[in-house]
């Protein structure tokens, strides 16, 4: 009997181990179970996935979320930019199992909207967008459907206060692509970057109306190298590029001209542009660049959701507060001290002590 007990006592203490220890590691299990489950897809907006901006910024966030949480990811390259092409692409993702499809530009409005019914047990992100129907009669994100966009302004204007600090004086221009909402807003607040430079600090930047032009495209490369030529030919000395394969083309002349001896600039956009801008060893015609942490917004989205935690049917901005926009942590071509002013605006920024306006203002004479 003796013996008897002692076997009841030692299967009863198993069989309470063996329970604490099952649900002890049931949820680890489900969520390494949903990391390996998970696909992430992507499909690109014009140009390449190496453009240096958007789909260069969302792929990286998505290839980060592949390292490190184990998912498993794709990017899909339309033969055209229509939504008949962006669709098919989304399709082909979502037959190959990939449900959670992040989406680079408002060029993918209409996609959405028809994409949220289509395959409503997938997740979309969808960048700098809205989902609309053509005529824009209605507006609508479903709960399987994340917008994000950007403080743009915030960045811009952080731009224009480092790059006015660090060339005191002179001209300076801005390029921008297609005239939307997102690159206006990088123009409106590099305007009051370089008029808060001048106010606070004692630059004395010009940024003539006439140095400010939109392009019409995201992609003529042409049409940018020739803009900045003319230019940099009437006297500018740093252009503010948010455009871009207009961008590269303006960056293309700013080298030629840094190879010749001239002393150009290009302020990037979206990403750090500084490696696009190398001309000569590590010698760049960057000087810094209005970044929007797409990676960090496409990243976070996909980390969210492995947690349970995808905020189906809202609209996020990522803006100073939170980190997702500012010029980036190393910019080798501004000095010790202007890095050090620039990161004291920053913080006046974040806490709300300095406001930076998304509107169009008189700030050009």
């Amino acid at each position: 009997m003796k013996n008897l007990f002692k076997v009841m006592v030692i299967v009863t203490v198993a069989s309470l181990l063996f329970v604490s220890c099952s649900k002890k590691t049931e949820p680890t299990a489900m969520a390494e179970e949903k990391k390996v489950a998970l696909k992430v897809g992507m499909v690109t907006d014009a140009g390449t996935i190496d453009d240096k901006s958007f789909n260069q910024g969302t792929w990286e966030g998505i290839l980060k979320a592949g390292d490190e949480l184990g998912v498993t990811v794709k990017y899909l390259k339309p033969v055209g930019t229509t939504e008949a092409d962006y669709l098919k692409e989304i399709g082909n993702l979502y037959d190959a199992g990939y449900k959670f499809i992040v989406t680079p530009g408002f060029k993918f409005e209409t996609t959405i909207f028809k994409a949220q019914d289509k395959y409503a047990d997938a997740k979309f992100v969808i960048i700098d967008g809205t989902p609309h129907n053509a005529d824009y009669s209605e507006f609508r994100a479903e709960k399987n459907v994340i917008s994000i966009f950007f403080a743009e302004h915030e960045s811009g204007f952080m731009a224009g206060v480092a790059a006015a600090l660090e060339l005191k004086d002179g001209k300076f221009g801005f390029i921008g692509g297609m005239e939307i909402p997102a690159v206006q807003k990088f123009n409106w607040g590099f305007q009051q970057g370089i008029i808060y430079a001048n106010e606070n600090f004692g630059t004395t930047i010009n940024l003539d109306a006439e140095n400010i032009i939109y392009q019409g495209t995201f992609s003529d490369v042409a049409a940018g190298q020739q803009l900045a030529a003319q230019m940099f030919d009437k006297g500018v000395s740093a252009i503010f590029c948010a455009a871009g394969g207009v961008g590269v083309g303006a960056i293309n002349e700013a080298k030629s001209r840094a190879q010749a001896g001239e002393e150009k600039w290009i302020i990037g956009v979206d990403v750090d542009q500084y490696s696009e801008g190398i001309y000569e060893g590590e010698k760049s015609i960057i000087l810094t660049s209005a970044m929007k942490r797409i990676d960090v917004a496409a990243y976070d989205m996909i980390a969210e959701d492995l947690k349970g935690a995808f905020q189906g049917g809202a609209t996020l901005t990522f803006n100073a507060a939170n980190n997702g926009v500012g010029i980036p942590a190393k910019n080798p071509n501004l000095s010790a001290d202007v890095t050090s002013k620039v990161a004291k605006v920053y913080a006046d920024v974040q806490n709300g002590t300095v406001v930076v306006s998304a509107e169009q203002g008189s700030l050009i004479k």
